[in-house]
């Protein structure tokens, strides 16, 4: 092989491994938006079941506070009948 036909083979190599590269680097940012859209989404729906989510926190809370209620009208109620049973003798 003579020299021009060395360098002729070694320019049409280095153009598609040049291509092969340039066709995979789109793949690679195809890919990386379509993660991103997709992570995106992804927040946007977490947000949203957060926000619907957030009254069940609230929800075991007001339980809490109803339970306190509860035993707290018991003792009134057990200390209201021990006055009147005593006001009745």
């Amino acid at each position: 092989m003579d020299t021009m036909t060395v360098w002729t083979w070694s320019l049409a190599a280095g153009g598609v491994v040049i291509l092969i590269v340039a066709v995979l680097l789109l793949a690679i940012i195809f890919t990386a938006r379509s993660i991103d859209r997709h992570a995106k989404n992804i927040w946007t729906v977490g947000k949203s079941i957060a926000r619907n989510t957030v009254s069940i926190w609230m929800l075991d809370r007001t339980n809490q506070v109803a339970r306190d209620i509860l035993s707290a009208a018991v003792s009134i109620d057990g200390t209201l009948k021990s006055l009147a049973a005593g006001a009745g003798k």
